[in-house]
């Protein structure tokens, strides 16, 4: 394997159609595609500053490394990659690629980031912008952390652990999502969505869990949360006090209370739903 060390790598195409390459200590400086159609690379304590560095590559490594702003839009149509230790700042990161293993890596400006992607696994990561994970698929997160609206919409086939999500209209149009231990605070979460269930999180939404197909909370904490349910199927188990519920089609409800249930839609039947509260002292869940 060819090693380049400590080089400063400029002009439109630096390195094209590399193979079996070790870049160490280097900087990608202005030059657009600098890496467009390599394969098997590994990448070490290196700076990209420059538009499109990762275009249509396969079987990359990527350690202890900068992405800077300019160098947006930086990893598209590229399969087999895995970066860690590293800083992605530049925006619209990772567009149509797959087997994608973010490690310890820091997203601080991750506007329009992994769209349109497939089997995605992401560890120890922090992102910040609006509309991360768009119509992404086969995703497995492990403590992560997001300030940014409309996260993971359209997305199918989530699992999500230890995470904290601090977006409006998280999880809109999705299907067969599972998270556990979370924290996720934004107002109409998961609008349009079917198969979605939290386990042992805590929601806190203004108008949340509206419009949802197969909705199961088990061992949550629903705070904050008003009008919630509204045409959707339920199976909710809540330690809680639920504000208000508005017009769910069918399910059960459990809860520590409910202050306020409207039933104001004369097409929904009331019955369809049964209602369980706590008694005095006794609250649901573990």
């Amino acid at each position: 394997m060819e090693t380049i060390d400590q080089q400063m790598l400029t002009g439109e195409r630096a390195l094209f159609k590399s193979r079996d390459l070790f870049i160490t200590n280097s900087i990608f400086a202005d030059g657009e595609s600098p890496l467009k159609e390599s394969s098997d690379i590994s990448i070490d304590s290196s700076i990209f500053k420059w538009k499109y560095p990762l275009w249509y590559c396969e079987n990359i490594q990527v350690k202890n490394s900068t992405v800077l702003e300019m160098a947006r839009s930086g990893i598209w149509y590229t399969h087999h990659i895995s970066i860690c230790d590293s800083v992605i700042e530049a925006p619209k990161t990772f567009r149509r690629s797959s087997d994608i293993h973010l490690e310890h890596v820091n997203m601080p400006n991750a506007q329009e980031t992994l769209w349109n992607c497939e089997d995605i696994h992401l560890s120890h990561v922090t992102a910040k912008g609006d509309y991360f994970g768009m119509n992404s698929e086969d995703i497995r997160i492990d403590d992560f952390t997001l300030v940014g609206n409309y996260a993971f919409d359209g997305a199918k086939n989530v699992e999500v652990r230890n995470t904290k999500l601090i977006s409006k209209d998280a999880f809109w149009n999705c299907e067969n999502v599972t998270v556990y231990d979370s924290l996720i605070i934004g107002e109409y979460l998961g609008w349009n969505s079917k198969n979605i269930t939290f386990i042992n999180c805590i929601i806190e939404s203004n108008q949340g869990m509206c419009y949802m197909d197969h909705l199961m909370i088990e061992n949550g904490k629903i705070i904050n949360t008003d009008l919630a349910f509204e045409y959707s199927t339920v199976d909710v188990t809540a330690t809680t006090i639920i504000d208000s519920v508005k017009n769910p089609i069918s399910g059960t409800i459990k809860a520590k209370d409910i202050g306020e249930l409207i039933l104001d839609d004369e097409e929904i039947v009331a019955a369809n739903t049964h209602y369980e509260l706590a008694k005095a002292g006794e609250t649901f869940g573990v």
